[in-house]
């Protein structure tokens, strides 16, 4: 049933398997039975619904998100939800970490998350009652980013992070620039959110001011603060544009609620503590007769399939766990599912039309109005049977922009019988699941290649390369023969004009009630005027966001793409090929076991002296060989003083973990070096080293270079070793403070004491 990097992508992620991993789905149809009987559970004749779901998931008709198919019926403490956006996070010290707890359990539970840091008051504003200036929210975020990079969401799959900033906030051009620097916010997808009136300053080239608490912080040109946005953009693939007030005029539940925020990806404007469930009825295996004369989209079959989607969906929201009750209440009181489509442009091949020509923009208006349509019936009728959301009020409901747009039927059938689901449709990104569903076309992007290589990271760090056909084009093949002539409606993401993405997108927008996930891939030598004119035509458009991937030098590029005998191209990210399951990850993609581990290992062990501990620390790494590569596999950390003990066994079973569970560990050493100590560091052969942990992460890089894990021209400096002789001289040559470096240590009354530090220790 499924091709070899079909079911390989399939084992890898998605297969239920036992602690020891031991299979128990014995086939992608036994994890289609195991999600259809867990989602009937929330029925009352469940052995009614469970064969009709399992028909609705088989041949990837209808094919729920990631979280969905691995989770459901695996009785694990995992959530079904793939998008989150967070609570409002409060503008003081214990309500930002207390967010960032909650983050982490979401994380931790296999969850995206967005969150909105234009509460934080901007860097330098004053803190009362503290005698200090704030650090600014990107200084919050570089936090968030950390704590994402440990944690292994469910699944083992690393984490994902949308961060906004408004258009007003005081340090807006700061975080238009944070990812200018490769490496740094990497967990994070970034986007500005553009208000109407921020967007009408700069039609008017008029001032903009930024603004914090009522408080007018700079006042700059809006055409300017636009161009930065541009620039960063055009530079290095971010910040994303958000047209919020667009979102927040257009929201079926703008009664009860205000929008901030959106999940990784973009799909799922959600308020705060927001959830959403991501499903997509896979349009390509609606088409009968492809490529042939007779090529049609079975509509008929598309209804049926879309109506039980949507009834599967709400089940989901009853059997699913929650990382925290503030989001199990708001999922229950608006009840919002995400049901798309995916395989747009491999149906648009079946039946010979050009992605983006007036047949392609028709198509997607008649196909996606119908999804729409059929959605919105399911739901009434799933409220007459079930009840109506808790928030529903019907004459507010009724009267909002997208319910309006809906015909007369569906308006009188939400009069008579109410809505189960406030939010019923959503365009998310596909990318894992369109793979396991042999290569479709992932939501409504082009294809991005007809042939592409994608690596896979396995457990011990190696890489496997895979080729990848479409699924119309190897279909086309299959029909036609290897040598017959590709016709000119084989268009992909590579070839097709801006303004073929925005026709699709705009189109496809005016049937989503939430939003769309949608990269318009541009070439590297457009204009910076030509790639302006994106945004502007996408806002003039009605789209709620606008994503852009032009080829750049700090994000390079994920996947390499084959010579198809349609033509030979440069590659290119598909970067919206990074579903809700795996936002930021377009082509590798992670196993999901840890390393077993040999029953003897090879090792160094090394000695640390810590100038405030009378005792050594030693630590031990051991490493496995992979390929005929050492990599670092556990560590140890031992030492006579027993204050250490709690905190070097929890970070020991921590950096462990991590270095089982594979990849690039090399971030641990980053994250370990940048801890300082809040009582100062100390000097240490020549460098300052701010605090233990930083000793310790000292340590663990010197190992990968030895090892030959990291290049040695890949040790970042932590001090400079002149800075030593210059103060020996400076001093006559007296005793060095330990701690600031100075020199000119005095004894007092028995204790070492540095006058220019306050560091002292007696004995």
């Amino acid at each position: 049933m499924l091709d070899a990097f079909s079911k390989r992508i399939w084992d890898m992620k998605y297969r239920l398997k036992q602690p020891d991993g031991t299979p128990v789905d014995s086939s992608i149809a036994a994890s289609w039975a195991r999600v259809a009987a867990a989602l009937a559970e929330a029925e009352t004749e469940p052995e009614r619904w469970r064969p009709v779901f399992e028909e609705a998931l088989a041949d990837f008709r209808f094919m729920p998100a990631g979280r969905i198919l691995a989770g459901a019926g695996a009785d694990r403490e995992v959530t079904l939800f793939n998008c989150f956006v967070m609570g409002a996070i409060p503008d003081n010290m214990a309500g930002i970490f207390d967010a960032l707890k909650e983050a982490a359990l979401t994380l931790q539970q296999g969850g995206g998350i967005g969150y909105d840091f234009s509460t934080l008051r901007p860097r330098g504003a004053p803190v009362a009652g503290v005698g200090s200036d704030a650090s600014g929210p990107i200084s919050f975020m570089e936090v968030w980013d950390a704590m994402c990079r440990t944690i292994m969401s469910a699944g083992y799959r690393r984490g994902a992070m949308m961060g906004v900033l408004r258009c007003d906030h005081p340090d807006v051009e700061a975080f238009i620039d944070a990812k200018a620097e490769p490496g740094r916010l990497t967990n994070f997808n970034m986007s500005v959110l553009a208000t109407d009136a921020f967007m009408e300053a700069v039609a008017a080239d008029a001032p903009w001011d930024l603004v914090f608490a009522g408080r007018t912080h700079r006042t700059v040109r809006a055409r300017d603060l636009w161009d930065r946005i541009m620039r960063s953009t055009y530079d290095h693939a971010e910040p994303g544009v958000i047209f919020i007030d667009r979102i927040n005029a257009r929201n079926n539940l703008a009664y009860c609620e205000e929008i901030a925020a959106t999940n990784p990806c973009g799909e799922q404007p959600l308020p705060p503590y927001g959830a959403c469930l991501l499903g997509s009825v896979n349009l390509a295996r609606f088409v009968d007769d492809p490529f042939g004369e007779a090529a049609a989209l079975d509509e008929a079959a598309l209804a049926r399939t879309v109506e039980t989607a949507v009834r599967m969906l709400d089940d989901a929201i009853e059997v699913s766990r929650f990382p925290l009750e503030s989001q199990r209440a708001e999922a229950q009181a608006k009840r919002r599912v995400g049901l798309g489509v995916t395989g747009l442009a491999d149906a648009f091949l079946m039946l010979r039309v050009r992605y983006g020509s007036a047949d392609s923009v028709a198509l997607t208006e008649r196909w996606l109005g119908l999804v729409q349509r059929t959605a919105y019936l399911a739901s009434s009728r799933l409220a007459r049977e079930k009840g109506s959301f808790p928030l529903f009020d019907r004459e507010t409901y009724l009267a909002s922009e997208t319910v309006r747009a809906l015909d007369a039927e569906v308006r009188e059938a939400i009069a008579r019988d109410g809505m189960r689901n406030g939010l019923v449709t959503s365009i998310a990104p596909t990318g894992t699941i369109s793979l396991v569903a042999e290569n479709v076309s992932s939501g409504v992007e082009p294809v991005f290649s007809f042939r592409a290589k994608r690596s896979v990271l396995a457990p011990n760090g190696s890489r496997e390369t895979h080729e990848v056909v479409d699924y119309a084009y190897r279909l086309y093949r299959e029909r036609f023969g290897p040598e017959a002539e590709v016709p000119d409606y084989f268009v992909d993401a590579q070839t097709l004009a801006p303004d073929d993405h925005l026709a699709i997108q705009a189109a496809a927008q005016r049937h989503v009630d939430s939003s769309i996930s949608k990269t318009i891939n541009l070439p590297a030598d457009i204009s910076f005027e030509a790639f302006k004119d994106v945004y502007a035509k996408a806002y003039a458009m009605g789209c709620k966001g606008c994503t852009t991937y032009r080829p750049n030098a700090v994000t390079g590029a994920v996947l390499s793409v084959d010579d198809a005998p349609a033509e030979a191209r440069d590659a290119a990210p598909e970067a919206a090929d990074a579903d809700a399951d795996e936002p930021g990850e377009a082509s590798v993609v992670y196993m999901s076991e840890p390393l077993d581990r040999p029953q003897a290992l090879e090792g160094r062990t090394y000695k640390l002296r810590w100038p405030e501990s009378d005792h050594a620390i030693y630590i031990t790494l051991n490493d496995i060989e992979e390929g005929g590569r050492r990599r670092p596999f556990e560590v140890f950390i031992n030492s006579k003083n027993m204050e250490h003990y709690a905190w070097t066994v929890a970070l020991t079973r921590m950096i462990s973990a991590v270095f089982r569970r594979g990849g690039d560990v090399a971030f641990v050493v980053e994250e370990l070096k940048a801890v300082f100590d809040p009582r100062g560091g100390y000097w240490m052969a020549g460098k300052y080293v701010p605090s233990l942990l930083a000793a310790i992460g000292e340590v663990i890089e010197r190992h990968m270079v030895e090892i030959g894990f990291l290049k040695d021209g890949e040790r970042p400096a932590l001090g400079d070793p002149a800075r030593r002789q210059a103060l020996a001289g400076r001093s006559g040559g007296a005793a060095q403070c330990p701690r600031c470096g100075e020199a000119g240590l005095l004894r007092e009354e028995g204790c070492d004491v540095c006058p220019s530090c306050g560091w002292s220790r007696c004995g």
